[in-house]
């Protein structure tokens, strides 16, 4: 939906609904993800991965972001040309749009303060980077900003395959390249005069002041039972090229802290393409170190985590994870004093023993618009047993990283 009426018109609709920025910390993927707030990120809708959400195994829950509903975002234009991606509030949207209860806002069964990441942690958290922010309100909605955030000023390094770096920026520059693609499919469909449904999901970098991500494509497979044949034949290419076929597992994109210079230094899918099992060896180690040392203690807790996600995917029978991705997050911002602080996911996680409410790593599982499983979307092919290829790739990381840890 275009409205040529100049910036009153975009000014119009921020005030009846959220503005969606880029999401900052994207590291991999194809598909745009946007901020919505400062908890909460959206991404377009697919049907599969909606439905993935909706019928989650309870078990799978604390290794995945959760699940905030559906959202209908707008593209606005202004006077300039520029483009704005405008979230509705819940009550503007058609009643086709949404899927059944199961889909009612965010808003309306979702509740920050009592949510893992949600304000009431950002509150307890004593750091000099929290600041007041003004409450942004929607005009006869109940949608607003939080009223504490972290800030956190992005400098961003891209490197090549060769370590050189290709330029500078104030966010992951994969973040911004997936953004301009996102626009630039949106504005094709001006003239269907749609609206554009998007998944909202909890931004699982929110608890981090300065997050480290690594976003590792799971399995030997990674094209789904829907997949064209020329689709099929390229994505086995891929697998057969990379550290899928050898580990199960290839590098996406990263982002590691630095804290000898303040920045992040950045490595996207072109990258990981190329590495060898040797290749992603080293790759795994830069993830962890941040420009002065190895951060060799989290390593104990990254494994605990795989280890624990292994024990879940393993008691999960005919799912298949085609194409899904792990996030392997943790603090770039050390402590003064290198006392253990908490990870509050899972429950049981050896970190938590300080009782500080942040955690140093977190591990969740991503990316499921070709997911499959017994009564999902669009199921072609029931499976028995659980996703070997996922294991494998699991059992690859713990390995590498204990390799490590024992400074093979």
């Amino acid at each position: 939906m275009v409205v040529h009426d100049g910036m009153e018109a975009v000014d119009t609709a921020r005030r009846k609904g959220i503005v969606l920025e880029p999401f900052h910390h994207q590291v991999g993927g194809h598909m745009s993800m946007l901020k919505y707030d400062d908890h909460t990120v959206c991404k377009p809708l697919v049907f599969q991965e909606q439905s993935f959400y909706e019928s989650l195994p309870v078990a799978m829950r604390q290794f995945t972001p959760e699940y905030r509903g559906i959202i209908s975002v707008s593209l606005m234009e202004d006077s300039r040309g520029h483009l704005t991606m405008i979230a509705s509030p819940q009550n503007d949207i058609p009643g086709p749009l949404l899927s059944a209860e199961s889909s009612i806002s965010i808003w309306h069964q979702f509740k920050l303060g009592k949510s893992s990441g949600g304000a009431q942690t950002l509150s307890n958290w004593k750091h000099s980077a929290l600041r007041k922010t003004i409450s942004e309100s929607c005009h006869g909605t109940s949608l607003r900003r939080t009223e504490l955030q972290v800030h956190t000023e992005l400098t961003c390094h891209l490197e090549d395959s060769n370590g050189n770096q290709k330029g500078k920026a104030d966010s992951n520059p994969w973040a911004l390249k997936c953004h301009r693609k996102q626009l630039s499919r949106m504005s094709s469909e001006y003239n269907k005069n749609e609206l554009h449904r998007f998944l909202l999901l909890e931004n699982v970098t929110s608890r981090f002041y300065w997050p480290c991500i690594l976003d590792l494509k799971m399995g030997k497979r990674q094209h789904g039972d829907d997949a064209t044949e020329e689709k099929k034949v390229r994505h086995m290419k891929k697998c057969a090229q990379s550290t899928s076929a050898s580990l199960g597992v290839r590098f996406c994109g990263m982002q590691v802290y630095q804290t000898n210079t303040g920045s992040y230094i950045c490595k996207d899918k072109y990258y990981g393409r190329k590495l060898s099992a040797d290749g992603f060896r080293q790759a795994l180690y830069h993830f962890l170190h941040n420009g002065q040392h190895l951060r060799t203690d989290l390593i104990e807790s990254i494994i605990f985590q795989l280890k624990s996600l292994k024990s879940v995917i393993e008691g999960q029978s005919s799912y298949r994870f085609y194409s899904s991705s792990l996030l392997i997050i943790y603090e770039g911002h050390e402590p003064a004093e290198h006392s253990p602080a908490s990870d509050k996911h899972p429950p049981d996680n050896p970190d938590s023993s300080s009782g500080n409410i942040f955690p140093r790593v977190d591990v969740r599982m991503i990316d499921f618009a070709h997911t499959t499983y017994k009564g999902s979307r669009n199921n072609r092919t029931t499976y028995e047993g659980p996703d070997q290829g996922y294991i494998f790739g699991l059992e690859s990381l713990v390995q590498i990283l204990q390799g490590i840890q024992e400074g093979e």
